[in-house]
């Protein structure tokens, strides 16, 4: 049923670095929810596989000696949404992540594996850019630590040097991207589970003191464009408004600037503008409101 060559089982983090260099065309496997399909489906024939599941020092969430907050690759999404850090600090990731496939699917699958397949459409993906996320590598040359908007390259491509032995190890979210924020993910798709995203929103706020204006706003989308992406002309739109409907359906009008959605099977390329801009003032809306603001 597996046609695979061979497949390698990483004891540390060390040992998988090592086994990438003794073998730069295998396919590194962590909870296999996307890769075992893919053997299946005969995309992996022949291919080697280096298990890095049993590597238990890249799971789990904490924070850093800066405060930021540190999440293993290995992590899964259940763990994520019920991690007591995650909830206090960024709540929405949690709610992004609850929203992948099945309960089965969230107990096996990893936020590593889920970025670096590099698809727009992965839920946890265009959080970690509301959020300003940072990608740890590590490899023979040590660890290289690169702006997430920087780790996708194009679409299932992303910035992981094999010839240099390199794997994902860590996601880190800044402290000053998630102190005093809050956040909310919306998906839209056909369906409320085992479905991929139609298009996908994450806004996170940052309030004035008095709760009467945007402080700072971040947002972001997957499958608005070929990789998860922010929208900087919103963002600025945000920035300093007062917090009424007049100010959000400019923001929200204002992400159509930023984005570059196509057409496809499952939708075109108008309802994806659509989407987006009714996303984002929903998404806003409930962002704000989250922080304590009163919308006039």
């Amino acid at each position: 049923m597996y046609d695979m060559k061979a497949i390698y089982e990483a004891e540390s983090v060390e040992d998988a670095v090592r086994l990438r260099l003794e073998h730069p065309g295998a396919q590194i496997i962590a909870g296999g929810s996307d890769v075992l399909v893919q053997v299946r489906e005969g995309r992996r024939a022949g291919k080697e596989l280096i298990s890095i599941y049993g590597i238990d020092a890249m799971r789990g969430v904490s924070l850093d000696k800066e405060k930021n907050l540190r999440i293993g690759s290995l992590t899964s999404f259940s763990h994520i949404t019920a991690d007591k850090l995650v909830q206090k600090h960024c709540r929405v990731l949690g709610e992004a992540v609850d929203q992948v496939g099945s309960p089965q699917i969230r107990a096996i699958g990893t936020i590593g594996g889920n970025t670096c397949n590099g698809v727009t459409s992965a839920d946890s993906a265009s959080t970690l850019h509301a959020y300003e996320a940072v990608v740890e590598l590590t490899g023979k040359n040590g660890v290289r630590l690169l702006p997430i908007k920087e780790f996708y390259l194009g679409p299932g491509k992303v910035d992981i040097r094999a010839e240099e032995g390199e794997l994902q190890t860590a996601l880190l979210i800044p402290k000053d991207s998630y102190e005093k924020t809050h956040g909310c993910y919306i998906k839209y798709g056909l369906r409320n589970a085992m479905e991929i995203a139609t298009l996908g929103c994450s806004v996170n706020v940052r309030l004035t003191a008095d709760k009467k204006k945007i402080e700072r706003c971040r947002i972001a989308f997957g499958v608005a464009g070929p990789v998860p992406m922010r929208a900087p002309s919103a963002e600025e739109k945000a920035k300093g408004a007062a917090l009424n409907e007049k100010n959000i359906a400019a923001v929200a009008k204002a992400v159509l600037t930023d984005i570059n959605p196509r057409d496809s099977w499952r939708a075109s390329k108008a309802l994806r503008e659509h989407l987006a801009a009714e996303l984002t003032k929903r998404a806003l809306t409930e962002a704000i409101q989250r922080a304590g603001g009163t919308i006039a």
